[in-house]
């Protein structure tokens, strides 16, 4: 029963999934199949290659999730790959059915969990708007009401009544979101697939979805791993992380908290990687950064105008010459902000030391995060990444004197500009 303005309820959720084939085919394969694991033996209906180890054994992607969305709130959902994102979505969609546990949905749901979701190939994208207007359970008077709108928003006019399957990607999406945004539903459930889209459509789809929850007072769901786009768009952040929820608040603390859970931030003064896991692309492992040790003691709070020094120890496996060392600060949700490159360094077999000073004094007051990536210098401009670590997340503080205006970052950016000088002879 529905409680005042309470969309979406979900109370102890969990989903199970069992790994390896499931069935085979046929009554008497699954029977052989059953017989033979009852023994112990190998099942003989198996693909070869399988690994006998997954046979049987089951998965949890969703381990007792509880959570309730009000009516015009709109909600990111946040973890790393495989955190349950996309499985939870499939469970509030009805795609997919709950081990344990119950959802309540009081409202029609327009959804998009990938490219095309609910479109049939072989009709046209008009036809395409009807049908899934048919499965929310608009008429068709209601539909005809929304067509002329929902085609100029997808910008695909001149295709509407092409066959959807001769769509590329793009189109598609364009498509889907615009029928998803425009029918009558009091629910929007969207999954990372507005990646697909160019960026000003992607803009334009960011303003429609804050439009229908400020403006028309619809809930919505959104996944994505893009968290400025999280922090643009939504006023309140579920973090998952291995098929439960570790945080549900305020936005910019759940996304704190998802690059700290990634090892992207810390604030610490110190960093040792010697056990960091790098990303799957860098394993050459002829260069590996393995500590950075900042002279103040805290990074919590360095004076915007004060250089930053810091000393960086580096292993070695053979000597190398022509290496760079690239440093990126970026904003608090990890969108690239500002770089400062050093060019030229030798590098000796075993651990070399570097001591480096960095002036920052054109970020404004704020808290960052940062990168140092190691790469070696190629012809033309080229450059290959060697190795690439998090360092710590560190804030700028301000002294500001009687005839200075305290920053504001949030209205006039992270980077300060030195004040401008007034040329003699130019006021007449």
């Amino acid at each position: 029963m529905q409680q005042d303005d309470t969309m979406i309820r979900v109370r102890g959720v969990k989903k199970q999934y069992r790994l390896g084939q499931i069935g085979g085919g046929t009554l008497r394969g699954d029977l052989q199949s059953w017989w033979a694991r009852k023994r112990g033996k190998e099942d003989p209906n198996t693909l070869i290659g399988t690994d006998q180890r997954l046979i049987g054994t089951t998965f949890m992607a969703l381990n007792g999730v509880s959570f309730t969305v009000k009516k015009g709130e709109a909600v990111g959902i946040i973890g790393s790959n495989g955190a349950g994102k996309s499985t939870l979505l499939k469970l509030l969609t009805h795609v997919t059915a709950p081990t344990e546990g119950d959802i309540d949905l009081y409202g029609r749901v327009a959804s998009m969990l990938e490219v095309g979701t609910g479109f049939h190939p072989e009709m046209t994208g008009r036809e395409n708007v009807y049908l899934n207007g048919a499965i929310l359970g608009m008429t068709r008077a209601e539909i005809d009401a929304k067509m002329a709108e929902i085609i100029a928003f997808s910008e695909v006019g001149d295709f509407i009544d092409t066959p959807v399957k001769r769509y590329s990607s793009g189109m598609y999406v364009k498509l889907a979101f615009s029928v998803a945004a425009h029918l009558d539903s009091e629910i929007m459930i969207m999954d990372e697939v507005l990646a697909v889209g160019d960026m000003k459509f992607q803009k334009k789809c960011l303003t429609k979805m804050r439009q229908a929850a400020t403006r028309d007072g619809k809930t919505v769901l959104y996944v994505s791993h893009n968290m400025a786009t999280i922090r643009d768009l939504c006023d309140r952040c579920i973090v998952l992380d291995q098929g439960k929820i570790v945080f549900d608040g305020a936005v910019d603390e759940g996304i704190a908290i998802y690059l700290a859970a990634r090892g992207q931030s810390g604030s610490g003064s110190a960093m040792d990687y010697t056990r960091y896991q790098r990303e799957s692309w860098c394993e050459n492992d002829a260069l590996r950064i393995r500590s950075i040790r900042f002279a103040a003691d805290s990074v919590e709070a360095l004076e915007r105008t004060a250089p930053v020094r810091l000393t960086m120890t580096v292993d070695a496996r053979q000597a190398a010459q022509q290496i760079g060392l690239r440093f990126e600060v970026r904003d608090e949700v990890g969108a690239p902000l500002a770089t400062s490159c050093l060019y030229g360094l030798q590098m000796h077999p075993g651990e070399n030391r570097l001591a480096l000073e960095y002036d920052l004094s054109m970020l404004s007051p704020a808290q960052y995060n940062t990168y140092f990536t190691l790469f070696t210098a190629g012809e033309g401009g080229g450059n290959s990444d060697e190795d690439c670590v998090p360092g710590p997340r560190f804030g700028i503080v301000d002294t500001y004197g009687e005839s200075r205006v305290e920053w504001n970052a949030r209205r006039w950016g992270l980077v300060q500009l030195p004040d401008a000088r007034l040329l003699p002879g130019m006021a007449e």
